[in-house]
């Protein structure tokens, strides 16, 4: 799926936005990723998600948590890692179906709820969080790419806070073009905002994919950690070189409960007085798992 055409129209236009210089569109280029989809606790996962608006998506009884790791090397902002924890979701009134979604994701408005986002400099938390409402903060944070495997590691205060590493799928690279929807909270509400990538992927499914997940002792992930997580992924990809557009457009809504929130949303105070440092942090170094 290529990004809308507007998109296409604004090329070469520019705009600053909270200090920020981009030139439009919002794009990056020349950039790895890894993914790794685990099955979990579908009840569970629902007790993250606040409100009542975005579901976990089912595949049966199961949730499925996504993992995905991207080495930014050509964006608007510079050089960066993004490190997204996040639940496969639906967005409406109520749960949709099971496995339908998967397929007609327009439809259930099918996307990700982003649990935890780190990543590797100050701008790209001052520019994701003020102004499409993703959780980001600062981390330490690797990508490593080897022959057989890759590999990502989160530190966070000292302490591990998740490592994943997939085997290469190998085989055939994959065209993908392709849309997703990511779900975050700020300041209240709901924020929803859109990517368009495309690239060649090596793809794993069912015994083909092979990874680890581990989740450390760092409070921020411990809530994740309960989810029941399955041994065994549900499918891994790897892009050695995609290319990507973050839509500059974007939604919001209000989120509701039953009764008034005890405690006041993280507001704007967080991004206001961030600036627009591109330095990362040292590399992660907390003990962690390796696959055998």
């Amino acid at each position: 799926m290529s990004a809308p055409s507007r998109q296409t129209r604004l090329a070469g236009r520019h705009a600053l936005v909270d200090d920020i210089p981009f030139t439009m569109p919002v794009h990056s280029k020349d950039t790895p990723a890894l993914m790794a989809a685990f099955p979990i606790d579908a009840a569970a996962a629902r007790k993250l998600i606040p409100g009542n608006e975005i579901y976990p998506l089912r595949l049966w009884t199961r949730g499925l948590l996504v993992v995905t790791v991207v080495d930014y090397r050509v964006t608007n902002i510079g050089r960066y890692i993004e490190y997204s924890i996040a639940l496969a979701c639906t967005h409406g009134a109520r749960p949709a179906p099971r496995l339908l979604p998967a397929l007609l994701q327009r439809t259930f408005g099918t996307g990700q709820y982003v649990w935890d986002l780190p990543v590797s400099t100050e701008v790209s938390v001052k520019g994701g969080k003020g102004i499409w409402g993703m959780p980001k903060h600062q981390a330490n944070l690797d990508f490593v790419v080897e022959d057989t495997k890759l590999s990502s590691q989160y530190d966070l205060d000292g302490l591990l806070a998740a490592y994943v590493e997939i085997a290469r799928p190998g085989g055939w690279r994959v065209p993908v073009s392709a849309a997703g929807a990511n779900y975050c909270e700020f300041r209240g509400m709901l924020m929803k905002s859109d990517v368009y990538f495309r690239g060649r992927a090596e793809v794993g499914f069912g015994g083909r994919a092979s990874a680890l997940l581990q989740f450390g002792d760092h409070p921020r992930v411990q809530d994740v950690k309960r989810l029941r997580l399955g041994e065994r992924p549900c499918f891994t990809v790897f892009f050695a070189d995609a290319h990507g557009v973050l839509d500059d457009h974007a939604e919001s809504w209000f989120l509701g409960y039953g009764a008034p929130p005890a405690q006041p949303p993280e507001g704007m105070e967080s991004v206001v007085d961030l600036g627009l440092g591109q330095e990362w942090l040292p590399p992660p170094h907390a003990p962690h798992e390796e696959s055998g």
